[in-house]
């Protein structure tokens, strides 16, 4: 693959369900030790665990990698997780004071 094809790579690899590595990342919307929302080459991801901990964040390399438990990853549309679950249309701050 040539370089400007790795530029738009979106990938995402859970090892264990105690590590996960996502390439294509643009930019981390909000976390915490139970979710991380992020927007991705391909639209916005919801990762919901335990004790999720950020170890590496490169936006100029699309690269993220996250310690902790994981038990779901899911895309959202819209402001909605794909496949059901709960609505995600709130920011971080609107989560916080609203």
């Amino acid at each position: 693959m040539n370089q400007s094809n790795e530029q738009y790579l979106h990938r995402v690899v859970v090892t264990n369900r105690e590590h996960a590595q996502v390439e294509g990342v643009m930019r981390v919307d909000s976390f915490d030790d139970r979710e991380i929302i992020l927007e991705t080459e391909l639209g916005m991801m919801a990762i919901r665990g335990e004790e999720l901990h950020i170890k590496e964040l490169s936006l100029d390399e699309g690269h993220l990698r996250i310690e902790g438990i994981v038990k779901s990853l899911d895309y959202l549309e819209d402001g909605i997780v794909i496949g059901g679950g709960k609505s995600r249309s709130k920011g971080l701050l609107n989560r916080l004071f609203g």
